[in-house]
């Protein structure tokens, strides 16, 4: 794929050089020194997509809140590093007081900009309860959380209805933990709901200063800011959906830091470009083949087992990650509590097996639709796939799509396109706990994310039950099963979690990610 989908060419952001640049360009001086000679300390990234929501209480994917981190702030963040771990950000203390009950003292002195004044415990009740009141599709990231007590203007307590045992590990440090002003959110919308893409106030070391859909994000230096100082004096984030074309936004010298495909790994850890840092990650991602099970032709178990079992998936990952990717069991990644150790379908699949199940389900000249991500590893695996259903008979047509188009299309909010869903490549970006990966199958999930049309109401007991078991061992079984369950159900064809390696240029940074790659710009130091 030779275009950037959702971004911008390099001589389309050149000619935007003046907007960016303070008026500044240098003919013929390379983009990076113009950037470094005229304005300090940038630094230049790469999002694997763009912006679709810059509300921390209704983001869409990792891509939002990258850049949330930036501009609020939470009670707590993740450390950058190999290892998983959180420490305080907005709060000044922070403790367990009993199963149902977590006190924080914040810090005084953060402020919000626009002249709303200081963040106070107010705000953070808001923040946190408004997400369970609009009914966002992330509120099961606050899981059973019932109010927000506030005792003063710096202390309260969060309650849940019944222990929740992921809230250190993704409510408080990931999206949903960002606390935005209840009174700039009020003014804007009236009642607290989303405001999308325009943020009322800030309270993070950086504010936006310009942003161009699909084509970049500017972000400046706070000047309420009171707390550490960052790194850089400006984040320039260009969305660039697919890998390849990222990687040639590097060699060009648009972008310092980028996410690699895996099948350029070897050939740049073999010949880095210079002044180059490669490094690899462990992903929590996963990637699957999804069928949705109201659809007309797949609602007959035996075609869904009968395209399972026709499906080998070290083809796939041969063709699609020329050999470093590994097979995924389920949707939980190696380390993570409730991992299996084998699929219930062998990864190489059987089409002896398949063709009984499509003569069982009485089936022949099945035509269906394969929609995808237009991003080179998803295009890939979408025709290998291809390839591999002919084998049995069933003829499938490719569909690859835009970022904008292709997140919104099982979504019943957004129109009728849920209807036609047949076959899906699709990915996700998981978190350090289980939870997070499973619950876009419950049953209040359909429509939203659940595009399979998944229903179990095992499924959703065991879900209900899991977040409130502290004991490690006892969990994992519940997740197995829930992954035994969306197998059974015939929906899903679990392929990949991928791995996440990165590169960034040393003359100009040394990154900061978490522990599956994902950076954390706040922790970006310049050199």
């Amino acid at each position: 794929m030779d275009n950037i989908e959702g971004s911008v060419s390099r001589r389309a952001f050149l000619k935007t050089g003046a907007a960016l640049g303070g008026g500044i360009v240098a003919a013929g001086m390379p983009l990076s020194q113009v950037i470094w000679a005229a304005e300090g300390k940038v630094l230049r990234a790469r999002a694997f997509r763009e912006l679709l929501t810059l509300d921390p209480g209704f983001y869409a994917g990792v891509g939002d809140v990258d850049v949330m981190n930036c501009l609020y702030s939470k009670l707590t963040h993740y450390k950058p590093g190999s290892e998983w771990g959180w420490e305080l950000e907005a709060a000044e203390k922070i403790e367990q007081v009993d199963p149902t009950h977590i006190r924080f003292r914040l810090k005084k002195g953060i402020k919000f900009t626009g002249g709303y004044g200081e963040l106070t415990a107010k705000d953070v009740k808001f923040s946190f309860e408004r997400v369970i009141k609009h009914k966002s599709p992330m509120s099961l990231d606050w899981g059973p959380l019932d109010h927000v007590e506030v005792e003063d203007d710096y202390t309260g307590v969060i309650v849940f209805k019944t222990p929740y045992v992921p809230v250190w590990v993704i409510s408080l440090p990931y999206g949903v933990g960002h606390i935005v002003c209840e009174e700039a959110v009020l003014k804007a919308t009236q009642d607290g709901s989303s405001f999308g893409m325009k943020p009322p106030a800030f309270s993070g070391p950086y504010v936006i200063s310009d942003w161009k859909e699909n084509q970049y994000l500017l972000l400046t230096s706070n000047p309420d800011w009171s707390g550490p100082k960052p790194g850089f004096d400006e984040i320039r984030i260009l969305p660039i959906n697919d890998e390849k074309a990222a990687e040639r936004a590097y060699q060009a010298g648009d972008i310092d830091f980028t996410r690699i495909s895996l099948d350029s790994l070897a050939t740049l850890k073999s010949n880095p470009p210079a002044d180059t840092k490669i490094e690899e990650h462990p992903s929590l991602s996963f990637i699957w083949l999804g069928m949705n099970m109201d659809h007309p032709k797949l609602k007959d178990i035996n075609v869904r087992k009968a395209i399972q079992w026709a499906i080998n998936v070290p083809q796939v990952l041969d063709a699609a990650y020329s050999g470093h990717a590994t097979v995924a069991t389920g949707v939980i990644a190696p380390g993570i509590v409730g991992h299996r150790n084998k699929a219930l379908v062998p990864p190489e699949g059987d089409l002896a097996k398949a063709k009984e199940f499509l003569e069982k389900a009485g089936v022949t000249d099945l035509t269906l639709t394969l929609n995808c991500l237009n991003l080179t590893e998803r295009i890939t695996i979408a025709t290998v796939v291809q390839a591999q259903l002919s084998q049995i008979g069933i003829t499938v047509e490719v569909i690859s799509q835009d970022s904008g188009s292709f997140w919104t299309m099982g979504q019943e909010s957004e129109g009728e396109r849920w209807k036609d869903i047949q076959l899906i490549v699709n990915g996700f970006t998981g978190l350090p706990d289980p939870h997070y990966v499973v619950y876009n199958w419950v049953q209040d999930q359909v429509g939203v994310w659940n595009w399979e049309r998944f229903r179990s109401e095992r499924f959703d007991e065991l879900f209900a039950e899991a977040v409130t078991i502290v004991d490690q061992d006892a969990r994992a079984e519940l997740y197995r099963e829930m992954e035994n369950l969306m197998e059974a159900s015939g929906a899903f064809r679990f392929l990949t979690h991928g791995a996440t390696p990165i590169m960034y240029r040393t003359t100009h940074t040394h990154a900061a990610t978490r522990p599956d790659g994902v950076p954390l710009y706040l922790d970006f130091k310049p050199v």
